[in-house]
């Protein structure tokens, strides 16, 4: 665990492991013109009770970094470093040591230090098996470099890049799903092609690296972005957009993965009914420059992820909304206006 650490750690981070307190050189932040932090904190929500259920607990630690690491560079920050915690019923050194291993990993992966952690024993109120996960990140950008709703102009194009799986969040629905079908976590799925329970732990895709080095690429073309995690696809874009815009996300452009389509089959339910709870297959949505679009999505894509145009921004001043229920604005951002329109495709992308 410790070597695993040690490797997030640069030249800026001082102390080593096991201290009370992770140090961070701010020195290195003295070439900034107006820096500004960016901080961020979140956990994995009940996606852990499925790794206890099967006793993998390997990957978890990369579903933490890509909920809170993730969140910060939608300002486009550059995260700096990150600390963790883990409550637990009983420590087991070794399930531990899976979990930061994770954690450590996927720091590495998105040039985040891992500075610092806890972990607590809370006998009675956690069984011996049970554990929970958090963490916080700090990140850094330039004052004029911010991204955010104010960029967004009239006919920015609406790229979205693939997700994973189901990354972080509704869990609870899809336990509920399995439980009511009496399916276990370690029942095969020939659908998916593996078990439930590996199927469900496919790590969180981590966007930081790629999203930094297109914004330095294309300088001036990303204008906002945004994480979909709780809430679903139209919540989420709405949070970026500007208060007076509107956008239809396009559903025919793609394809969600099979995990969403099997489950909604076993519940008897459509795709459509959970489009508030799972991402369906996109992780990030990156609003840009209509020039730069093209070249944009074809970079992601080179680059690993699936990058396709789901729908354009066009401002009520220009183009009035058409009628019909949007979303409009989340979580106390009063932004724009989105909504899902037509089927999903039904094969790939």
């Amino acid at each position: 665990m410790k070597s695993a650490v040690r490797a997030t750690h640069g030249p800026e981070v001082l102390g080593g492991v096991g201290g009370f307190a992770g140090l961070f050189d701010a020195s290195a932040l003295l070439g900034y013109r107006r820096p500004l932090l960016a901080s961020s904190t979140d956990g994995v929500g009940t996606k852990v009770a499925i790794a206890q259920a099967i006793d993998k607990h390997d990957t978890i630690g990369h579903d933490l970094v890509g909920m809170v690491v993730d969140d910060i560079v939608v300002v486009g920050a550059k995260p700096l470093f990150m600390t963790d915690y883990i409550a637990c019923g009983k420590v087991v050194p070794e399930r531990i040591a899976d979990i930061v291993r994770g954690i450590a990993e996927a720091c590495e992966l998105t040039g985040t230090a891992l500075v610092g952690g806890e972990t607590a024993e809370h006998p009675g109120l956690l069984g011996v098996d049970d554990y929970d996960v958090a963490g916080a990140a700090t990140g850094i950008v330039e004052a004029d470099r911010i991204l955010g709703s104010e960029r967004v102009r009239d006919g920015d194009v609406v790229l979205a890049l693939a997700s994973s799986g189901l990354h972080s969040n509704g869990y609870s629905l899809v336990r509920h799903i399995l439980a009511k079908a009496g399916i276990g976590y370690g029942d095969r799925s020939d659908e998916l092609g593996t078990t439930w329970g590996e199927a469900l732990l496919t790590p969180t895709r981590l966007y930081t690296t790629p999203l930094l080095g297109l914004t330095e690429r294309f300088e001036g073309a990303v204008h906002s972005l945004s994480h979909v995690t709780g809430g679903g696809i139209a919540a989420n874009l709405a949070r970026v957009l500007p208060q007076g815009s509107w956008a239809e996300v396009d559903r025919a452009t793609w394809s969600p993965a099979p995990v969403f389509r099997v489950l909604s089959d076993i519940a008897g339910t459509s795709l459509e009914s959970s489009e508030g709870t799972w991402n369906l297959g996109i992780g990030f949505l990156a609003v840009v420059d209509a020039s730069s679009a093209s070249a944009i999505a074809q970079a992601l894509t080179a680059g690993g992820i699936d990058t396709w145009q789901v729908g354009t921004v066009r401002l009520d001043a220009v183009a009035a909304r058409p009628a019909g229920a949007f979303e409009q604005g989340a979580k106390g951002v009063d932004g724009g206006a989105v909504r899902l329109v037509g089927a999903y495709a039904n094969g790939a992308n």
